[in-house]
């Protein structure tokens, strides 16, 4: 869309405000809200905001940022009133000099998405985002109480949120999404809803979204929903698994009919490149303390770097369908990363892999979970980081990854991780007051 088409289609549809969002470096979406008097202003990039309020952004002496809205993610709330509505567009964030501010996530995508296009590839992205819907307390806080005693698949009458979730699908469908399938997970309370792939940048900004409206809309069925990895404790936990593919042209650059199960030299390499660089992407995959409470064996959950055309044990399977739809599904993201950061490391490390002809290792086609630690061992399969220091270490010796961040979020994104680790490894837990208070 142009500057015009968007100006015109806001006063066809009765907008009166405008959201201008974007992203912070730890995955958080943050809005100015404007006037639609102010639209013009926005869409030749004139709004201004305080950078130095915005955690890993700016220090306060440098603090003036320019929001540059796309006007391709110009979209209506359904949800708001049709009188008066109300509308958003996602933002770059620019510096005053007229350089892209090299703190926004956005920006960071862009670069690897630029530098894949350099080697004629095209990224796509389908990811598999889950949630939990859990019951509110009469002052509307949100509690650990599932709406449900619901299992994976099951329907009404025992899964509560479908309606809730039935309004989520209609919603997201409004706003030009292309749903393909959504249903009740393993865990109770627990939901998933799948949207069509895209393009890199695209899918990173409709995940942002995606959690955005899923939120908005559990609140107004009085649920609230949340994209924390690990919620309660002996349950599966959720995540973002996320299928990837390069095309050069309108060829799926993965696919090889005469290649080992059908993959191509590319495809392989890109495996190599992902499973080389697992334990360091996970800092960004997973860059949450909770998250590694959802990275043990026993819930399904990946840990063991193998790869696998079946095997949903491995941390990098290849699904079924071949020709276009070959595909890479990285299983152990989760829904609390920042999407345009997990996408660009993703995609950093799979070029990483073609570019330097990274050979994985042999496919395993045994289930992982079962193999004791001897046999793992034998059979060279390493595992993910067992806590977020131990992630943030692994980053901290990968020049591929940090040079994919950039001196100012890699700096900053482990500054504010640190703190959350140190502020964890500190904190009293209901756990040692129940296991040690009484016996020591």
């Amino acid at each position: 869309m142009t500057k015009q088409e968007v100006l015109e289609k806001a006063k066809e549809l009765n907008v009166k405000f405008v959201r201008l969002q974007f992203t912070d470096i730890f995955g958080v979406l943050k809005n100015v809200a404007i006037t639609t008097e102010q639209l013009e202003k926005a869409l030749d990039g004139e709004l201004m905001f305080d950078g130095s309020s915005i955690q890993g952004f700016t220090r306060i002496e440098e603090s003036d940022m320019y929001l540059r809205p796309d006007p391709d993610t110009f979209i209506v709330f359904p949800w708001r009133p049709k009188d008066g509505a109300v509308a958003r567009l996602i933002c770059d964030v620019y510096k005053p000099d007229g350089t892209p501010f090299e703190g926004d996530p956005r920006y960071i995508l862009k670069k690897v998405i630029a530098e894949a296009a350099e080697l004629g590839y095209r990224m796509y992205v389908g990811p598999e985002a889950e949630f939990f819907l859990f019951l509110v307390d009469e002052e509307g806080k949100p509690t650990t109480i599932t709406h449900d005693k619901a299992g994976y698949f099951d329907l009404t009458p025992v899964d509560l949120g479908e309606n809730a979730r039935r309004d989520m699908v209609l919603t997201l469908e409004q706003m030009g999404f292309e749903i393909e399938a959504s249903h009740h997970e393993v865990a109770p309370g627990q939901h998933e809803i799948d949207f069509k792939y895209s393009d890199a940048l695209d899918v990173a900004d409709k995940i942002m979204t995606f959690k955005f409206v899923v939120r908005t809309i559990a609140q107004r069925h009085g649920l609230h929903a949340t994209f924390m990895p690990k919620p309660i404790f002996g349950i599966n936990g959720s995540g973002m698994h996320m299928n990837q593919s390069l095309f050069k042209g309108d060829q799926n650059a993965f696919f090889d009919p005469n290649g080992y199960k059908q993959l191509s030299q590319e495809a392989l390499y890109y495996i190599g490149g992902l499973l080389k660089h697992a334990r360091a992407l996970a800092a960004i995959t997973n860059p949450t303390v909770n998250s590694y409470k959802r990275l043990v064996p026993g819930y399904e959950a990946p840990v063991y770097l193998a790869w696998s055309a079946a095997n949903r044990s491995a941390l990098c399977r290849i699904p079924a369908k071949r020709g276009a739809s070959t595909r890479v599904e990285l299983r152990n993201p989760d829904p609390s990363c920042n999407p345009y950061l997990a996408i660009a490391g993703a995609l950093a490390a799979g070029l990483d892999g073609i570019k330097n002809k990274i050979q994985p290792p042999a496919e395993t086609s045994a289930n992982i979970y079962h193999m004791d630690a001897a046999t793992r061992a034998a059979e060279g399969i390493q595992s993910l980081p067992a806590n977020l220091k131990e992630a943030l270490d692994e980053l901290q010796n990968d020049e591929v990854l940090k040079d994919m961040l950039g001196e100012h979020v890699y700096n900053k994104f482990m500054e504010g991780k640190l703190q959350e680790w140190d502020e964890y490894r500190t904190k009293v837990t209901e756990w040692e007051i129940e296991k040690y208070l009484t016996t020591y």
